[in-house]
């Protein structure tokens, strides 16, 4: 599946990716990033290491209406299922300590939704710090550029910044902390203008 989806994605966008020497190795992690669009997930399993494989929380219900993503999320990385009628689900918390613990990585958008703007940040959601706290795994924050509206050859920024440690954090904290360090990674970004091809149906793609 990376055979074929790297060079594809090679041929719609161009990447620029700062910082991966920061992605701990051989070693489960928690990965977080600002949330625009489609493209974000995608980035994230192309340019990430294949190994520990990347598990995203997703809605089964959501899934299975979009049979596409589902099926080049499940070849490349896994989901993690979410009951989002379930506040608090008992359940996702199994599977991620054991995705953690069997030494997989979660990737998790802590603002919970789309993003309003390229450059703004919603309020992060403190289930990432709970997981990462509990199985004493390194949080890794990413901020992403150029993710809400695409088009053919449209630039993907993506910065990587160095592992955040859970230990002494309370989960109020390392939530305050990533809050702060993925906007700090955020790149500049600015409407370059010109021919926009592929513009709609690339940016609803997924």
């Amino acid at each position: 599946m990376r055979l074929l989806a790297v060079p594809l994605a090679h041929l719609l966008f161009r990447f620029h990716v700062t910082g991966r020497e920061n992605v701990p190795r051989h070693r489960p992690y928690v990965v977080i990033a600002n949330h625009l669009g489609w493209v974000d997930w995608v980035s994230l399993l192309l340019k990430f290491p294949i190994e520990p494989r990347i598990h995203f929380l997703g809605d089964p219900e959501g899934l299975v209406k979009r049979p596409v993503e589902w099926y080049l999320v499940r070849a490349t990385g896994g989901y993690v299922p979410v009951d989002r009628g379930h506040h608090g689900d008992p359940s996702l918390y199994r599977h991620v300590d054991r995705c953690l613990e069997l030494g997989g990585a979660v990737a998790i958008f802590p603002e919970g939704n789309y993003g309003k703007a390229e450059g703004e940040l919603l309020p992060f959601r403190r289930g990432f710090a709970h997981f990462a706290i509990k199985a004493g795994v390194p949080v890794v924050p990413v901020g992403l550029a150029g993710t809400q509206e695409v088009w053919l050859g449209k630039t993907i920024e993506m910065r990587i910044g160095p592992p955040l440690d859970p230990v002494g954090h309370t989960p109020e904290s390392l939530t305050e902390l990533a809050q702060a360090t993925v906007r700090d990674l955020l790149p500049e970004h600015s409407d370059p203008g010109g021919r926009k091809p592929l513009k709609g149906w690339l940016t609803h793609l997924f």
